[in-house]
């Protein structure tokens, strides 16, 4: 299965594994890069020092490409960077930033960069500012997503027409049939954040993954657009946040109920009542906790039965 995106990265499958903040630490990047993907290790919810330890362990855990998602708009940017740099990770993933911030500095260091996008219109500022891959992710993804709601279905072949360099669909993909979709579509590759979350060697809490698991379909809702745009599983803050919007909130009042670390205590913690649940919606698709090499092999064996039957029609 070689093409743009396994010869950029240099693995076997065009698979990545999502950087997602409290769910991808070096366990899981590490892991998924041994079964022939690329890893990411998430560096939203990581300290500087944190993020060094976590790339230091992948070190030695895997001898094989992994790299680095760095939400641009993280306050100790310039740290998080300069770590990248210093540990010699050769592969960073950015988002919710400006790509020209830091893609030409990262380059010139000699690291791959791809720019995660929502819309057309910051995929061509990202070809434009001259990352070397794109991820287009749809509407259907979980965590923080575009304000324009634009599913993958629709977004993929959008930007396909308008860019040239490598294109990589994330947002509702968790078998190899939607990979197979997408890269039909015109993608390259795809990257698969949700379900990854469910497995053996994500950082996420036990009763997180469950839920993930035990999720349906229409449990999952993008909310606070006035913040930061993000899918959350529908639980009792949720809720709460639904009760405030009926009395015509602030941005002051929102804030105030999300307050801090809420993510971390969802998703890390394992508090399924006052946590922040990110999950995408493809979440009522997954129905088990899996090691992430049996999910790698269970993709790419669903996608080549897929291609397969697609040749005969």
């Amino acid at each position: 299965m070689t093409n743009r995106i396994t010869k950029l990265f240099n693995i076997k499958y065009p698979i990545i594994q999502a950087g997602m903040v409290w769910n991808s630490g070096w366990r899981l990047a590490s892991a998924a890069s041994n079964a022939g993907i690329l890893g990411l290790i998430g560096a939203g919810s990581m300290y500087p020092e944190v993020l060094r330890e976590h790339i230091q362990k992948c070190k030695k855990a895997t001898n094989r490409p992994f790299g680095v998602n760095v939400p641009m708009l993280y306050p100790n940017i310039n740290d998080i960077m300069d770590i990248i740099v210093e540990e010699e990770v050769k592969i960073v993933f950015t988002s919710a930033g400006n790509p020209k911030t830091w893609t030409t500095w990262l380059k010139e260091k000699g690291i791959t960069v791809v720019h995660v996008v929502s819309s057309l219109k910051f995929a061509l500022k990202a070809q434009e500012a001259g990352v070397d891959a794109i991820v287009a992710e749809g509407f259907e993804a979980g965590g923080h997503n575009g304000r324009d709601e634009t599913t993958t279905l629709t977004l993929v072949p959008i930007v396909k027409e308008q860019i040239s360099i490598p294109l990589i669909a994330a947002g509702g993909i968790a078998t190899g049939r939607a990979m197979l979709a997408t890269m039909v579509l015109g993608a390259d590759g795809v990257q698969i954040g949700s379900r990854f979350v469910a497995s053996k060697e994500s950082s996420a809490h036990e009763a997180f993954k469950n839920a993930v698991v035990n999720a349906k379909e229409g449990d999952t809702q993008l909310t606070l657009k006035e913040l930061a745009p993000v899918r959350l599983l529908k639980n009792d803050f949720f809720r709460q946040v639904q009760e405030l919007y009926k009395k015509s909130p602030t941005i002051e009042d929102l804030k105030n109920l999300l307050g801090r670390a809420r993510a971390k205590k969802g998703m890390f913690e394992g508090d399924l009542y006052e946590g922040e649940l990110e999950i995408g919606q493809i979440s009522g698709l997954i129905h088990d906790i899996k090691s992430v090499s049996k999910i790698v092999e269970d993709i790419v064996t669903e996608y080549e039965l897929a291609k397969k039957n697609l040749s005969k029609l």
